[in-house]
């Protein structure tokens, strides 16, 4: 038996007694919940500091129970695997700086485009069409043309770039699937991803990376924002379609900004609300086209 077998069966029968849509979203409230204990974070660590916590605490978690099995891999497959993790780190990277410009559920909503674009493309119908124009009516309606806008243009750009990434890491996951046993390919990705943050990160963040209190915060941000949803998500997708599962993760954006209402108290004017439903729908509509 392996070791991915022989710590995933406790998890599997507690995870198998909830409804799939139920892990899928208790998954996305993860997400964004870390997403917003990283945000306040922001007032004594640099985003790359935080970003460095982040990914180095859930790869320490991951290594911890998860044995990887590299062995035997081709060189194709450690380039691939190197490519995800770079993917990784520069999308933390370009997310968490856009999350220190602009408040949690318009920056998800922008980054949301990368996914979007990938179900549009993989799907070439001509319905697609709408989703497009109205997934860019949201994003217009999100720019900061007005002296009351939350957003600003350096943070937009950075959510942008974020979602480029996050499009290159939806069809880089699909080939380290693949090509990795188990979840090999993402304790890799992990790995050199801490390592292309680390430089960085304990740069910007200095002996505070060492405080216990800022310590034990990043902790729950790795828990909450990678291995707690990775591992919801993965246990929902071996028992729904995934085509379901992408309308039910469409939902993100939604459930950011309620998140930083909520957490954070970032309001969004009602033009912001209408803008990040018209991402939500447009994601929806290409998930189900798709």
């Amino acid at each position: 038996m392996t070791a991915d077998t022989e710590v995933s069966k406790p998890w599997t029968r507690a995870a198998g007694a909830v409804p799939p849509p139920a892990l899928v979203m208790l998954g996305i409230v993860s997400v964004q919940i870390g997403a917003g204990l990283a945000k306040d974070l922001f007032a004594q660590l640099s985003p790359t500091a935080v970003v460095f916590l982040r990914i180095a605490t859930g790869t320490l978690v991951l290594v911890a129970f998860v044995r990887p099995r590299l062995r035997g891999l081709s060189w194709q497959s450690v380039r691939i695997g190197l490519a995800f993790g770079v993917i990784l780190a520069v999308m933390n990277l370009t997310f968490y700086e856009a999350l220190a410009r602009l408040p949690i559920g318009i920056a998800v909503a922008i980054e949301f485009m990368g996914p979007l674009g990938v179900a549009v493309a993989a799907s070439r119908r001509k319905l697609d069409v709408v989703w497009v124009v109205l997934a860019g009516t949201g994003i217009v309606l999100l720019a900061p043309w007005g002296n009351a806008a939350n957003a600003d243009w350096v943070g937009i750009g950075f959510a942008a770039a974020a979602g480029v990434c996050w499009g290159a890491y939806i069809l880089l996951s699909a080939s380290v699937g693949q090509r990795f046993p188990g979840t090999s390919g993402l304790v890799f990705a992990m790995i050199i991803a801490t390592v292309v943050v680390a430089p960085p990160g304990i740069a910007s963040g200095g002996l505070d990376l060492l405080d216990p209190t800022i310590l034990l915060i990043g902790l729950g941000v790795g828990l909450l924002s990678s291995v707690i949803p990775y591992s919801l998500e993965l246990e929902a997708l071996r028992r729904m379609p995934k085509r379901v599962f992408g309308i039910l993760m469409s939902l993100e954006p939604a459930v950011a900004a309620m998140v930083g209402l909520v957490v954070l108290g970032e309001v969004l004017h009602l033009r912001e609300w209408a803008a990040i439903g018209c991402v939500v729908v447009a994601s929806i509509g290409a998930a189900r086209s798709g």
